[in-house]
């Protein structure tokens, strides 16, 4: 089992920035790809970024406008979420999640291995 743990989030102006952090725990960290999504509410989860386990590859939702970036540090077996120039439609419940296979982040019909807990992060207008 993999344990995610999310953190960062929380209220911010538009045009603003955070930081949310995923730290992993269970398993070797470095074996996993791991992901960011976000859910508004009545809404569908939805794709945010991917990051390969080697760093090689980095994936980003088409919506996102460049605004957002995906990295990891494996000695401390954490990913992090950097947002900027944040808008109010960027509020959800931003999710880590970890899996063995990277396509499994980019397909609606696959299902990440394992899911934080999430946490919020508003944007005001």
């Amino acid at each position: 089992q993999v344990q995610l743990v999310e953190s960062g989030g929380g209220l911010v102006q538009a045009g603003g920035s955070l930081r949310l952090s995923c730290v992993a725990s269970g398993r070797t960290f470095s074996t996993y790809h791991m992901a960011w999504f976000r859910q508004a509410p009545g809404k569908e989860r939805e794709f945010v970024a991917a990051i390969s386990q080697s760093i090689k590859r980095t994936e980003y939702a088409d919506s996102l406008e460049g605004r957002f970036t995906i990295s990891r540090d494996n000695a401390k077996n954490t990913v992090y979420l950097q947002m900027s120039g944040l808008k109010p439609e960027d509020t959800a419940v931003y999710y880590c999640a970890a899996d063995l296979i990277f396509s499994d982040f980019l397909l609606t019909s696959r299902q990440p291995d394992y899911w934080g807990q999430g946490t919020q992060v508003t944007v005001s207008s």
